[in-house]
């Protein structure tokens, strides 16, 4: 299963580009700022989520456009019809996502239903290094890929978190059935969302020991929740802690707390701790044993910015071979063929130029 006919309008730099007979290993070569990683983030929104950016939806419109964004593609699947998957946005409501499947109206969480998207930036690293907010919204972004309705809950959660947080902060003492009710959601949807992500941390855990501890340093990694984990403790910490988060004007206990720790498994070091190289190199194991896992019962899309050529040989031989077996259509950028040429043979290769992309 594949994506095909790929259309991006007025999307950041380019106009009208469109690619068409894509392959398992799509290249996107170009100089910096050509439009590359436009691309990429345009497919990174063919599912749930605000992109491998997280920009804002008005940003995204190409500059001097007088109309919003459009993101289309076929999702090829064997022998059955392809599925028209599209993501628009309107110049009247610019903020406002749109999608379309089989150009019926539909939801951003259906996208996730038929494919999985998986990415690895180099915005990306210094997740270990950086606010534990970040390592929460990776294992949530990894966690949809696995579950489309991880999302739901995750919005859910925070949208009652933040009115829980408006009413300690009220000058007024908030009324306890206000209270009991916002506490009820959150209780819903964070129980569900911390059982996802340690769904997420075990799947992945385990995938992570059966792949070659070389040539990309195998991570360790744990969930560590901020909060008890099934309903009644969640329920319990929430009511018992009510004084205590008036006080601080904000609740300070709950998946919103989470952490993700992360060790060099040979070493026994934190990531943290890591050679930026080692840190690399786990980041690259943990995308890739997720990508294995996104791969199995729908189709799935690996979207690489700029990682082979920060690669030496040995560990982007070590790559290209496990992506072949990965399951995942892969999308990868580079300013020059060069670092591809493994692969270039059974690759889809496209120039790119000032948001121009031209089929080599």
């Amino acid at each position: 299963m594949a994506l095909d006919r790929i259309s991006l309008t007025d999307f950041r730099n380019h106009a009208a580009t469109e690619l068409g007979a894509t392959a398992r290993f799509n290249l996107l070569v170009g100089d910096n700022g050509a439009g590359k990683t436009n691309v990429l983030e345009a497919l990174s929104l063919l599912a749930p989520g605000r992109g491998l950016r997280r920009a804002a939806l008005s940003d995204i419109a190409r500059a001097g456009s007088e109309r919003g964004f459009g993101v289309g593609a076929s999702l090829v699947q064997n022998h059955d019809e392809p599925v028209r998957l599209a993501t628009y946005s309107e110049s009247a409501h610019p903020n406002r996502r749109r999608v379309r499947i089989n150009g019926a109206d539909s939801s951003a969480a259906r996208l996730g239903e038929w494919i999985a998207v998986t990415w690895l930036t180099p915005a990306m690293d210094g997740l270990f290094t950086g606010p534990a907010g970040d390592r929460r919204r990776y294992m949530d972004r990894l966690a949809l890929a696995l579950d489309p309705a991880h999302a739901s809950h995750a919005a859910r959660y925070e949208a009652a978190l933040r009115e829980r947080n408006r009413l300690l902060s009220d000058l007024r003492e908030p009324e306890s059935g206000w209270l009991d009710a916002i506490e009820a959601q959150m209780v819903q949807h964070g129980t569900a969302l911390m059982q996802g992500r340690a769904r997420l941390v075990e799947t992945l855990a385990v995938r992570l020991a059966e792949m070659p501890a070389e040539p990309f340093a195998r991570p360790a990694l744990t969930y560590v929740p901020a909060a008890p984990d099934h309903a009644d403790g969640l329920s319990q910490a929430l009511f018992d802690n009510r004084r205590r988060d008036r006080a601080a004007q904000r609740t300070l206990e709950g998946p919103h707390r989470d952490e993700l720790d992360v060790v060099h498994a040979a070493k026994r070091v934190p990531a943290a701790h890591s050679s930026t190289g080692e840190q690399k190199a786990m980041l690259v194991a943990m995308t890739l044993a997720h990508a294995g896992l996104a791969a199995q019962g729908r189709a799935s899309l690996l979207l690489l910015d700029e990682v082979a050529a920060h690669l030496d040989p040995v560990r982007r031989a070590a790559l290209f071979e496990q992506l072949r077996g990965s399951g995942a259509q892969v999308w990868m950028t580079g300013t020059e063929l060069a670092p591809f040429s493994a692969i270039a043979g059974e690759a889809a290769v496209w120039r790119v130029s000032a948001g121009a992309v031209e089929r080599d």
